[in-house]
């Protein structure tokens, strides 16, 4: 079995524009759908709400990973 952690997190613009940015879901689907026809399978995931220059927000997904047996 082979592992991999992404962290799936959208642009800084979003961030700076708003004080916050949301992870889009019909991107996060298809960043999934890639990973998922190159034999990767989600193990687990976590929501992390990341902090950028002190005062704006991201939302982020740790993703872990696995292909093979």
């Amino acid at each position: 079995m082979e592992y991999k952690v992404v962290i799936y997190q959208e642009g800084m613009l979003g961030s700076l524009l708003l004080g916050g940015s949301k992870v889009d879901p019909i991107r996060f689907s298809e960043f999934l759908n890639v990973q998922a026809q190159q034999g990767w399978r989600v193990q687990t995931m976590e929501k992390d709400i990341r902090r950028m220059l002190l005062f704006f927000k991201r939302e982020a997904y740790v993703v872990v990973m696995g292909r093979g047996e």
